[in-house]
């Protein structure tokens, strides 16, 4: 629900921490339309061969989700959660910082407000 809640304003993000895999990810939670004008900006962004190619990428994703799912009613809860500035800490300490990240809400098995400090 949270993650619905920050979907209803493309400007609002909030710090967050979660469990996925065994491991602590956290960053600020962002609505999908952000996380995706993100993406698109980044990938705006990438020189060299093929890039062109890249233009359309975001949209053609969500294209392909959508089609997957079909004639479906639309979903009362969002699938997807999407994070911004997003650190990853798995068991060995070791950090990886992502400008952008999206994972399944299925994967995320605890979450708390804030990150850690």
């Amino acid at each position: 629900m949270l993650a619905r809640l920050i979907g209803q304003d493309a400007q609002a993000a909030l710090p967050i921490t979660l469990v996925v895999g065994g491991g602590f990810l956290y960053g600020e939670l962002v609505s999908h339309e952000a996380w995706r004008a993100d993406w698109a900006r980044s990938l705006r962004s990438i020189d060299g061969p093929g890039a062109r190619l890249l233009e359309r990428f975001p949209e053609q994703v969500d294209e392909a989700v959508a089609e997957q799912r079909g004639d479906q009613v639309p979903q009362r809860l969002p699938q997807w959660i999407h994070l911004r500035d997003a650190t990853t800490v798995a068991g060995t300490g070791e950090s990886v910082v992502m400008p952008l990240w999206r994972g399944r809400l299925t994967d995320v098995s605890g979450w708390s407000l804030g990150r850690p400090e």
